[in-house]
């Protein structure tokens, strides 16, 4: 049966063609036939050069190479006569023919694929049998607590076990929102947030969870009419949650590209033709030839069908991940034979400025090689070189100080201290809305100081919102309750409540009671026994505390002495500065239990620099608006850091700022203020600082001032070159999702952030429609007087001439946190969430003169 045809094909195509006849049995209800055929194909022709073309011309003329600069210099290459039984690589290895999965034919047509081919993501990650997941990809309908009108939605875990698709209709007309995995802070049972327990009481306790998120996005409060639902969801997320960060890059690169292959696979059928090639190539922000893209199609289309399915799509995904600066890098290093021994990546470690040991090099190829042969033999292959770079100790962030590695034992105000303005704040002062998740979200990002604006509320019950404003209000207790729940979970190190005090005596005892009866044995109320009174203590004698930050009445008045309005100094400032807003009220007095609560924070007027110095009084503090603190560093620069390094200071935003945008915090930090207050919920470069400030020990909200600001006397600091090589970028974000063939032209602007003399930006060219792989190397340099208080803050924007550039990520970090060497940087977004995989591949120096 078409023995003739088989021939010619034979002939033209230099395959082998077998048929056979396949008989379907009674188990499927009937008895058909069906002809198979399984062509074998020839042997595929060597890979192309270059794996994408970021030009729209198709063949660009050969360059010269250019000049490499100083900074590029690397080892040569090199034969190694020490290994003469090295492990060298073989010629690629094509997959080989394979039939097709059975798949019935119903009048000529091929049906879809059949349900076990679903989860190949879970399959990978190893969780495809749990039960949870399961129950998760089927989908659940869950009520969205935002309202009293909770409204019941289908939530549904996606395919590629990252995404979590909500459904709801209005009428005809679908309405889909998602969130992903990997954006998950937390998920808590039970009736935690406010949301709940505000409008989630008819819904039982045991039948509602909610999802923090990181970044901006506001929590997500859900009920279920079964228990059981509940907790499988509960479970489930916090597995996905756990498997997906514990992911290395390699295997966050290929989920992403698995993602990318789902979302463009049209029919679902878990094969993808040319057309839905383009569609993902689209998708990941790859601009490519389309003759070399159906090259790499072809090559890849081991059957022949026109089709890429399983290990196809495989490789080609593992072609399009290739990283020709990484083959380059190591091929300087193993020379002619393809693999590095343990005596080159010790010469390697040692470029970087690590630790060159060659038991160091020795645990690295066992911890990152993926060859066991290869492994066994101490070699490392470009594979194991691969795994090695994108791991954490290919991170441009020194991992030592992913922990807390600073000395904690100095006194509070000889450290920078993280700090919260109008912390219940979701948006703006204006008519924002007021909330405990806001609490909760400070706190999980490290923040040691908090705001509370207190209130005259009804029924006796001190509220917590922004006065003369159209916010929403919260209860006090509420906030205090959060605060307990969440104040060390981030931190062990003390949490400080910045009271701006605006309600009468009697609120105030109600305050006290609250802070009392819901943090116990949390809260702070007398002085450490033992404590010098002439010395603040130390964040490691004050872990797990609560201290409150206030005003304190007189030992031998119930009144503060000299004081009848408990007008903060806040509040004081902004009535000078803000007249139309003429913060009135009746004058009060201070509450004895809110006073005796207030301890090493005692909330005062400033004095003035020459009466404070003077007369220091550690356990006093005073606040200053950015106006005031800037006109203090301007006119008295020296003596502010000499006062600064032996009493608490706050600086707060102007209240004009109706918006709630922030100022720069680094000119305050680099005359040593410790509490320098942001607007958490604005995002923008001013917290992109606050968060590159406190990422080093451990992320904990405290960082210990450079010597120079807690001794004003000691030696001056030494100045340093900086050279930062940006190489290539990679997995980009695409920017317009809606417009598949909008790719962005990137380019990368480092900017520092210091001390007047070393504030200055650079940047690259930029590199049209690639957001895939682009590559500048380009080298940036700087020049730094003060480097101990420099941070250093990685751009990426999609150039535009007719317009504003647009963000597309960027990262923030303190020089003294910079790993030296080849180091990749991980992108974050606007709001502070994470870009994975998308990073940046750099090369960094420091050279002091």
């Amino acid at each position: 049966m078409g023995g003739g045809g088989d021939a010619a094909a034979r002939a033209c195509m230099h395959t082998h063609v077998h048929t056979w006849m396949c008989v379907h049995t009674r188990a499927y209800g009937c008895t058909h036939t069906r002809m198979c055929v399984q062509r074998a194909t020839s042997p595929r022709p060597p890979e192309p050069r270059s794996p994408l073309q970021t030009q729209t011309q198709p063949k660009p003329k050969p360059t010269p190479n250019p000049p490499q600069t100083q900074t590029q210099t690397q080892p040569k290459p090199k034969p190694n006569p020490r290994a003469p039984c090295r492990l060298l690589p073989g010629p690629p290895r094509s997959s080989p023919a394979r039939p097709r999965e059975h798949r019935t034919m119903i009048c000529g047509r091929r049906t879809r694929s059949r349900p076990e081919h679903r989860g190949g993501v879970l399959k990978k990650l190893g969780l495809y049998e749990d039960e949870d997941l399961q129950l998760m990809l089927q989908g659940s309908l869950l009520r969205k607590v935002r309202s009293r009108r909770a409204k019941e939605r289908l939530y549904r875990l996606q395919e590629d076990g990252i995404t979590v698709v909500s459904e709801r209709r209005f009428g005809r007309v679908p309405s889909k929102h998602s969130f992903s995995v990997a954006h998950i802070v937390s998920v808590h049972r039970g009736h935690h947030s406010e949301g709940l327990r505000r409008y989630g009481c008819a819904i039982p306790e045991q039948n509602c969870f909610t999802i923090t998120f990181e970044g901006g996005r506001r929590s997500l409060d859900l009920g279920a009419r079964d228990e059981d639902v509940v907790l499988s969801w509960v479970r489930g997320l916090r597995t996905l949650r756990g498997r997906l960060r514990g992911m290395s890059q390699q295997e966050r690169l290929e989920h992403w590209i698995h993602g990318m292959l789902q979302r463009a696979d049209k029919d679902k059928d878990n094969r993808m033709c040319f057309q839905e090639v383009q569609i993902m190539l689209h998708m990941a922000n790859i601009h490519m030839d389309n003759a070399y893209a159906h090259q790499l199609f072809k090559e890849c289309d081991h059957s022949g069908d026109g089709r890429l399915e399983d290990r196809e799509l495989e490789d080609f995904c593992r072609r399009l991940l290739r990283r020709p600066e990484l083959e380059e890098l190591f091929g300087r290093y193993s020379g002619e034979d393809c693999v590095l021994s343990a005596e080159e990546l010790r010469d390697f470690l040692k470029d970087q400025g690590e630790e060159g040991t060659l038991h160091q090099a020795c645990a690295i190829i066992c911890a990152h090689e993926l060859n066991e042969k290869a492994r066994q033999q101490e070699l490392m292959t470009l594979d194991g070189f691969t795994m090695y770079l994108l791991s954490a100790a290919g991170d441009i962030l020194n991992q030592e100080h992913t922990q807390v590695h600073q000395d904690m034992n100095q006194p509070l105000c000889h450290y920078f201290i993280s700090s919260s303005h109008n912390t219940y704040l979701t948006r703006n002062q204006i008519g924002g809305t007021s909330s405990t998740e806001a609490y909760v979200r400070a706190l999980m990002m490290g923040c040691r100081c908090v705001e509370l604006d207190c209130w005259e509320g009804p029924d006796g019950e001190p509220v917590i919102c922004h006065g003369h404003a159209f916010t929403s209000k919260i209860l006090f207790r509420d906030v205090i309750e959060a605060i307990r729940d969440h104040a060390f979970k981030q931190s062990p190190y003390p949490v400080i409540l910045s009271l701006e005090n605006h309600c009468g005596v009697e609120q105030q005892a109600t305050m006290a009671r609250h802070m009392k009866a819901i943090l116990g044995d949390m809260l702070l109320t007398q002085p450490l026994e033992g404590q010098d009174p002439s010395v603040l203590p130390s964040p490691e004698q004050l872990k797990g505390k609560v201290l409150v930050k206030g005003k304190k009445l007189s030992e031998l008045q119930r009144e503060p002495c000299g004081v009848t309005s408990i007008l903060d100094e806040e509040d004081e400032e902004e009535t000078e500065e803000e007249d139309r807003l003429q913060v009135a009220k009746d004058a009060s007095h201070v509450a004895p239990e809110l006073s005796a609560m207030v301890v090493y924070c005692q909330a005062t007027p400033f004095p003035g620099l020459a009466q404070a110095l003077q007369n220091p009084q550690p356990y006093e503090m005073s606040s200053f608006s950015e106006r005031k603190a800037r006109k203090l560093i301007r006119e008295a620069g020296p003596t502010f850091v000499r006062y600064t390094s032996q009493q608490l200071s706050r600086v707060y935003p102007l209240g004009l700022k109706m918006t709630s945008s922030n100022y720069n915090p680094q000119e305050m930090w680099n005359a040593g203020c410790q509490l320098v207050a942001l607007n958490f919920q604005t995002p923008g470069y001013e917290m992109d600082l606050n968060t590159g400030r406190f990422l080093g020990n451990g992320g904990c909200g405290y960082v210990l001032k450079p010597q120079f600001l807690r001794s004003p006397h000691s030696c001056s600091p030494r100045p340093l070159v900086l050279r930062i090589r940006v190489i290539t970028a990679q997995q980009l974000p695409k920017l317009n999702r809606e417009k598949l063939s909008s790719i962005v032209d990137p380019f990368v602007r480092v900017e520092i952030y210091g001390v007047t003399a070393d504030c200055s930006k650079q940047q690259t060219a930029y590199r049209s429609n690639n957001g895939f792989n682009p590559r500048w190397e380009e080298t940036l340099t700087f020049q730094l007087q003060v480097p101990e208080l420099a941070l250093v803050r990685f751009v990426v924007e999609d150039h535009d001439s007719t317009s504003c550039n647009d963000f597309v990520g960027q990262f923030t970090l303190p020089l003294g946190s910079m790993r030296e060497g080849y180091r990749h940087v991980h992108l974050l977004s606007k709001d502070g969430a994470s870009l994975s995989p998308a990073t940046l591949f750099v090369h960094v120096t420091c050279k002091r003169p």
